[in-house]
């Protein structure tokens, strides 16, 4: 499924009118993240806008505070946004681990963290950005750490991310197969392109090969395509222009 990260829409309000223009660009689904369920009010905005424009919502981020302290909390948004799977998607800058033996610590914490959520059937996991591919002074890889230390835990992969981490992601692919349950579809503009975006752009405009990364991806079983953007200019334009490109491939 060809779905859409409503994060990439956040400076363009209301909800409503983007899941519109998401389901006239053949958009099927979306994947949310914190803020669209923080609280009764904005979940059952969300749950409003996707239903009236007939699109799905099979995975979302949370807060790791939303998975570890109000774990009964997500399997409620989980259950009324019809979710599948669910992935932690960042950990602060001061917060992050400097080893090898703490990132793996952190893999268990999202294990034990999730350990309610997994009971449920639900699919739980981590979301990758760059820094999760530079190795420690240690030489640990924190991304392998992290894997090794929640052996449950699912892969929603950041390809644009690996790649700004200076990874190859073909070989995280075939390395970790089928844990990994989603991909982020995003791209990386030339050098010195679209600094206005920070340097993202619309997928199959940018410079990453994403005819060979969707054949490796559906070869291991991902399912789950979500694209982002995490700074369009014109996100109609962002979303009309690559969920184009996507389905061409």
């Amino acid at each position: 499924m060809v779905a859409y990260q409503l994060y990439s829409s956040r400076n363009f309000p209301p909800l409503s009118e983007t899941c519109r223009m998401l389901a006239e660009a053949g958009i099927e689904g979306t994947e949310g993240f914190g803020g669209l369920y923080a609280d009764e009010a904005s979940l059952a905005e969300t749950a409003a806008a996707i239903n009236a424009a007939g699109l799905t919502m099979k995975t979302g981020h949370f807060g790791l505070s939303q998975i570890e302290d109000t774990p009964d909390w997500a399997l409620k948004v989980a259950r009324t946004l019809g979710m599948e799977r669910l992935y932690v998607p960042y950990i602060m800058p001061a917060d992050r681990p400097t080893d090898g033996a703490g990132w793996r610590a952190f893999g268990a914490r999202l294990e034990k963290a999730f350990a309610p959520i997994r009971a449920a059937g639900y699919g739980t996991g981590w979301h990758n950005h760059d820094f999760e591919f530079i190795a420690c002074a240690d030489g640990s890889i924190p991304e392998a750490a992290i894997l090794e230390g929640g052996p449950s835990l699912e892969i929603e992969l950041d390809v644009a991310w690996v790649v700004r981490g200076g990874a190859d992601p073909i070989a995280w692919i075939e390395r970790y197969g089928s844990r990994i349950t989603a991909a982020h579809v995003k791209d990386i503009a030339p050098k010195g392109e679209n600094l206005a975006e920070d340097g993202w752009a619309d997928v199959g405009q940018g410079v990453v090969d994403w005819k060979k990364l969707m054949a490796a991806l559906k070869a291991v079983g991902c399912k789950n395509f979500v694209l982002e953007h995490d700074n369009p200019a014109d996100h109609k334009r962002f979303a009309t222009r690559s969920a184009a490109y996507v389905k061409g491939l």
